[in-house]
């Protein structure tokens, strides 16, 4: 049995939401009559029943009711349950005139799952009622089964036959001048064929994740009804604030999972339940990451630090115009770069996710996880998302043997990270010890347009700030020595990761020896023994395209401050080619 909700006095259904306004304009214009629905399509959607007093509803009997409440006939078709109509009697209707008129049809022709037989039966019914001008309307749910993503030419032939049939139905001046509107909905555009998405006989509307504005009401109709358990201090307002990302279905399933429990929500239990929920959605390709630390936890890097400071202020200051689209960040491994954007994130306080590989090997699955989690992004805002390794991860335009994967892939990321709708927003952060197999597209203005780079401590100072800041960070109990005396008996090039993977070592040695703190004898013996992992050609390579990235001079070790950048590239080319690359 359907799940209905139903809300009295709601304040936010006063007009139509912007997706049904623009569906109905389009359908005003008659220009054309396929409409492709996406997104947000499995939500509850508001349906007005008496004076005052709402439902919420699936997408089929919203757009039946609501957007096309006065039409005549209003057929309804997917593969498990074939034919049905909006009314009884509009299932009388069609049971009348075809049997009039096609005597040998059957109930299991007249209503069949199979398209081949269930659309030939419609369109005779459509064009029988054409010259008595009714209105008509055709809703197609699950349509990426007869339209899927992939070549026309090896689509099968009940497939080829729906691709034929809807794309001369959208042509169709009898259909069009008839009032014959066809609505196929589908969660993602990137399932459908290509071909009939890009026509322009189709018209794209996109059913966005309920706004901040809609979620809240929707949790005030939830309290009035007495199945909404908020914890103190907390009310409707500051909870629809942050479930940012999540539609009416998750916060209704959040409320009664809280009800049944007997459990009011708290601030944890919310962040909790939303975490786990966006990832369930996304399929499990975003990962949130906590950020426990912030800045004052990163060692050095001033120049990198005062910006990111910069950048924070202006968030809180709700300065959006003013913040980059997104940050390069590069320097060799073990720098600690992935540590620094999770810092930054928990100084503004806003949630942090990663990419996880959404690539697949199937025919058109890749495009529809990635625009999946796009759409994800878009309602979670704001929200800082992490790309580690990105020159393996994003690909490139000119990506060759995957049937054009790659540059789809790789283009609508691009355009999505460029809309400047969402500056400020989502912001981006591309993580990469190689920035010079990342595509210039990416890291134009625009896009990850702020370019910063992270290097090895050089001076004893900045390895002791380094010391410092990790066995803060590590939470080591530790007996005071002279730090510089050790570095300087032990003349090792240490990495952000390299020195805290020898605190651990010392950590270690001290319990087994039962001891709860570090002693001036467990550093030495430690580094006395610690060899660190030795890829000089990798490392300077690594150095040298960082040091070719930064936008600031003051970023620059100095020790690279005044070399040409023509000998830069040149020591670039000897080192790719000495390591065997082009």
């Amino acid at each position: 049995m359907e799940q209905q909700l139903i809300v009295k006095n709601l304040p936010f259904i006063k007009i139509l939401p912007s997706w049904a306004q623009e569906l109905s304009y389009k359908y005003l214009s008659k220009t054309t009559n396929l409409y492709l629905l996406h997104g947000n399509i499995r939500d509850f959607l508001p349906h007005k029943m008496n004076e005052g007093e709402f439902t919420f509803v699936k997408i089929q009997d919203y757009i039946s009711e609501v957007l096309f409440g006065n039409r005549d006939i209003i057929a309804f078709w997917d593969r498990s349950s074939g034919v049905s109509f909006c009314t009884s009697d509009m299932h009388k209707a069609y049971l009348k005139a075809m049997r009039d008129r096609y005597p040998d049809a059957d109930d299991e022709m007249l209503f069949s799952a199979d398209p081949e037989i269930a659309f030939r039966m419609l369109e005779r019914y459509f064009l029988l009622n054409i010259p008595n001008k009714k209105r008509i309307v055709l809703i197609v749910d699950y349509a990426e089964t007869i339209l899927p993503a992939g070549e026309t030419a090896k689509l099968d032939d009940a497939d080829r036959y729906c691709f034929v049939t809807l794309n001369r139905w959208s042509h169709d001046p009898v259909f069009t001048k008839g009032d014959v509107s066809v609505i196929l909905l589908s969660e993602n555009l990137s399932e459908l064929n290509p071909r009939v998405v890009a026509s322009p006989a189709s018209i794209k509307v996109e059913i966005p994740i309920p706004s901040e504005e809609v979620r809240t009401s929707f949790l005030e109709f939830l309290e009035a009804k007495g199945t909404l358990l908020l914890d103190k201090g907390l009310n409707c307002h500051a909870v629809g604030a942050i479930t940012s990302g999540l539609n009416l279905v998750n916060l209704n399933r959040l409320a009664a999972e809280s009800y049944q429990e007997d459990r009011p929500i708290s601030m944890e239990y919310l962040k909790e339940r939303k975490r786990a929920i966006i990832e369930s959605e996304a399929g499990g390709l975003l990962e949130f990451l906590d950020t426990e630390h912030d800045l004052s936890y990163v060692s050095g890097h001033e120049f990198v630090k005062r910006r990111f400071k910069h950048a924070a202020r202006a968030l809180k200051q709700g300065r959006l115009d003013v913040l980059p689209m997104g940050y390069l960040i590069a320097g060799p491994v073990g720098t600690g770069k992935s540590f620094m954007v999770s810092a930054f994130a928990g100084e503004i306080g806003v949630p942090m996710v990663k990419f996880k590989n959404f690539r697949s090997k199937w025919q058109g699955v890749t495009e529809s996880n990635l625009e999946k989690v796009l759409t994800i992004l878009k309602a979670m805002a704001p929200v800082a998302v992490m790309i580690d390794e990105a020159d393996a991860f994003l690909g490139d335009r000119d990506q060759d043997g995957d049937s054009g994967t790659s540059n789809r892939i790789f283009a609508q990321l691009a355009s999505f990270m460029g809309n400047t709708e969402y500056r400020g927003r989502i912001i981006w952060f591309l993580i990469t010890c190689r920035p010079d197999l990342l595509p210039i597209d990416l890291k134009r203005q625009g896009r990850a347009e702020e370019h910063l780079a992270l290097f090895y401590p050089e001076s004893e100072s900045e390895k002791e700030a380094l010391f410092d800041v990790l066995v803060k960070k590590l939470d080591l109990q530790i007996r005071r020595f002279p730090v510089s005396d050790i570095l300087r008996k032990f003349k090792h090039e240490f990495s952000g990761a390299d020195l805290e993977a020898v605190l651990i070592r010392a950590k270690l040695k001290a319990a087994m020896d039962a001891r709860a703190y570090v002693s001036r004898e467990d550093m030495e013996e430690t580094l006395a023994d610690f060899v660190p992992p030795a890829y000089p050609h990798e490392i300077e390579l690594q150095n040298l395209v960082a040091v070719i990235e930064c936008t600031s001079k003051e970023m620059v070790p100095k020790r690279f401050q005044n070399l040409d950048r023509t000998r830069l590239v040149k020591d670039i080319q000897e080192l790719k080619s000495l390591l065997g690359e082009r």
